[in-house]
């Protein structure tokens, strides 16, 4: 609902005159407000100046403690890959032994089934596997790293070939590990 003004509020109003918007004469109690105290542009550089030198400190503080924890990060994850990459050496090594002592099991079984010439075969493979058994033994983790960034550089295609048959033989051995699990 609303409300209609009251006739006396109208006869309220009066229009405005000179008097309301003269200055108060010198003997009215009228204080003039204390000067506005300007800084000089110099002051005001120094302190803009002083407060960037400042923000500039703390973010060059800021960018070396950033550094120094992503080289303490890096470190850490270089030192753990070097960890795993030893141990997967140990393994390998291990698993060319075992793999060695299977094939001259079978040159023996292949001599009798079917002749000396072809268990020779299998010998000579016990051999080229036990020989690259020894060198991946004797080679630092370092050196197979150099010698692997070598390869990608000489020949990027082969180096991704070689990632792609040990990612599709690693993609099987889990499934088969899943399915053995599973019955």
């Amino acid at each position: 609902m609303t409300t209609m003004p009251d006739a006396n509020d109208r006869n309220d109003l009066a229009p405005m005159t000179s008097a309301d918007t003269q200055t108060p004469s010198g003997d009215a109690s009228f204080r003039a407000a204390a000067p506005l105290k300007i800084a000089s542009t110099d002051s005001v550089a120094a302190g803009a100046s002083s407060t960037v030198d400042k923000v500039a400190q703390k973010g060059g503080e800021a960018a070396d403690t950033i550094k120094q924890g992503a080289a303490g990060l890096r470190d850490q994850a270089t030192d753990r890959v070097r960890l795993f990459a030893e141990d997967g050496k140990s393994k390998a090594t291990d698993a060319l032994g075992q793999l060695t002592q299977i094939l001259n099991d079978a040159a023996a079984q292949v001599d009798d089934k079917l002749g000396k010439q072809y268990g020779q075969y299998a010998r000579t493979a016990a051999d080229q596997v036990q020989s690259f058994g020894a060198k991946l033994d004797d080679t630092t983790v370092d050196e197979i790293f150099d010698e692997a960034r070598e390869l990608v550089k000489k020949s990027p295609g082969v180096a991704v070939g070689i990632a792609a048959a040990f990612g599709f033989a690693i993609a099987r051995l889990v499934s088969a590990g899943v399915d053995q699990r599973g019955a």
